[in-house]
C-alpha cells in the first residue's frame, strides 16, 4: 500500500467517523431544543433551564468542531487528488510522514506550525 492510499483510507474512516459523530450531535441537539420548548423560559432563575442552556451551547459548540473537522478532511482529499498533499502550504517542503500520521489533515510542516503559534 502506497502512502498515498494509505493517507486516502485514514482520511475517508476520519470522514465516516466524523459524519456518524456530526449525526448523533444533531440528534441530541435536536432532542435539547425539544427539551427547552417544554421548559421554564427563565433560565437565569430555574436551574433546569441553565442546565439546557448550557447543553445547548455545548452541543452548538461541539458541532461547530465537527463541521470544521469534516472540512478539513474533505480539503485533504483535495489536495490528495490534486497532488498537493503532504506539501507545507507556508513553506512549500515536506510534510514528514509521522506529522501526516498524526494529523493527517495537516496543511503545514512541523517547523511552519510551530512557528506559527
Amino acid at each position: 500500500m502506497t502512502w498515498v492510499s494509505d493517507a486516502r483510507r485514514r482520511l475517508a474512516e476520519d470522514e465516516r467517523a466524523t459524519r456518524e459523530r456530526l449525526a448523533g450531535l444533531e440528534r441530541e441537539r435536536d432532542g435539547i431544543l425539544a427539551a427547552s420548548e417544554s421548559a421554564n423560559s427563565d433560565d437565569e432563575h430555574d436551574p433546569e433551564g441553565a442546565t439546557i442552556a448550557f447543553e445547548r451551547e455545548h452541543t452548538a459548540s461541539l458541532l461547530s468542531h465537527a463541521r470544521r473537522h469534516l472540512d478539513e478532511i474533505q480539503a485533504a482529499l483535495r489536495r490528495l487528488d490534486e497532488g498537493s498533499y503532504g506539501t507545507c502550504g507556508s513553506c512549500g517542503r515536506p510534510i514528514a510522514a509521522e506529522r501526516l500520521a498524526a494529523r493527517p489533515t495537516a496543511t503545514t510542516c512541523i517547523t511552519c506550525a510551530t512557528r506559527s503559534r
